[in-house]
């Protein structure tokens, strides 16, 4: 896949619609952006919070809290 595209007068550059659909990048997202015998190369990123995504689906609450009575489990007497 080849495409030229623009460079604005502040340096941006725009990711074409089919480029962003084959890497799967979203918005906000992070891209590497590597320099390779002269030419520029950029690659996908993953957030390090988006890595952890899951990791600690294991640890349940002890407690069940009750929506409605959320009053009852506050201290308010160090207010």
């Amino acid at each position: 896949m080849n495409q030229t595209i623009a460079i604005t007068p502040k340096w941006q550059i725009h990711i074409p619609v089919r480029f962003r659909q084959a890497l799967n990048l979203t918005t906000p997202g992070l891209v590497e952006i590597k320099l390779v015998r002269k030419e520029m190369v950029l690659k996908p990123k993953t957030s390090p919070v988006l890595k952890l995504a899951g990791k600690y689906r294991h640890l349940k609450p002890v407690k069940k809290i009750n929506i409605e009575r959320i009053r009852d489990y506050i201290d308010y007497s160090s207010l």
